[in-house]
């Protein structure tokens, strides 16, 4: 039997206003707050990328956020300088079925990228993003434009709101799931989504960072 699909009333969701101001007041006051904290991490971080190979500490991708805006997102950089030179050579080894690239043991990753990769260190320059207003702390994982373009409308639905740096799929599944179960729960996390469930998943992404899931 066809699973059934989620089916999302944008009026609805576009209509929480108190919801959406209370969201985008905690990302502010949270990301000022993070990059502060954090800012020791990062510079260690910083450092081991610096010491391993010599090229740059960040890494800076075009995503599609919301109603399809293009932004840059940042991260710290987790493999070789010309990683996205060798996806096309790589593509027939993807292991994620969709509009998604995902390689478990991808040769592309460095050390330290292994380490940062698995505790999901390698997201926390998203802040920055965060406080532009492109992210939000909790959504949807944001796309490739190359992803998007294979969207389809049941898919499309993952860009009614601002994408997250977690997220449901994120702090729960991660890689242990396929593009169909991962669109899947960003649409459940969409139509439950509340300031409750958005600190449940910050809390469990916190527990993530201390005890890895399946990411990589």
């Amino acid at each position: 039997m066809a699973k059934a699909q989620i089916l999302i009333n944008r009026n609805k969701i576009e209509s929480r206003k108190g919801y959406h101001f209370i969201k985008r007041s905690f990302d502010l006051a949270l990301s000022v707050i993070g990059l502060v904290i954090l800012s020791p991490l990062f510079m260690v971080i910083a450092y081991k990328i610096k010491e391993e190979d010599g090229g740059p500490v960040f890494y800076k991708q075009v995503r599609v956020g919301k109603n399809g805006h293009h932004f840059k997102m940042y991260k710290f950089r987790s493999m070789i300088v010309n990683a996205d030179q060798l996806v096309e050579k790589l593509q027939s080894q993807n292991e994620v079925e969709g509009a998604m690239f995902k390689l478990k043991y991808d040769p592309r990753i460095t050390r330290i990228g292994h380490f940062i990769r698995k505790h999901s260190l390698d997201e926390l320059p998203q802040l920055v993003n965060v406080l532009k207003g492109d992210m939000s702390l909790v959504g949807p994982r944001p796309p490739l434009p190359s992803e998007v373009q294979q969207y389809t409308n049941y898919d499309m639905q993952r860009l009614y709101v601002v994408p997250g740096c977690t997220g449901l799929w994120q702090a729960t599944k991660r890689n242990s799931v396929g593009f169909d179960e991962m669109v899947s729960l960003d649409l459940k996390y969409i139509q439950k989504a509340s300031f409750r469930y958005d600190l449940l998943i910050i809390c469990k992404t916190i527990m993530v960072i201390f005890k890895p899931n399946s990411s990589y």
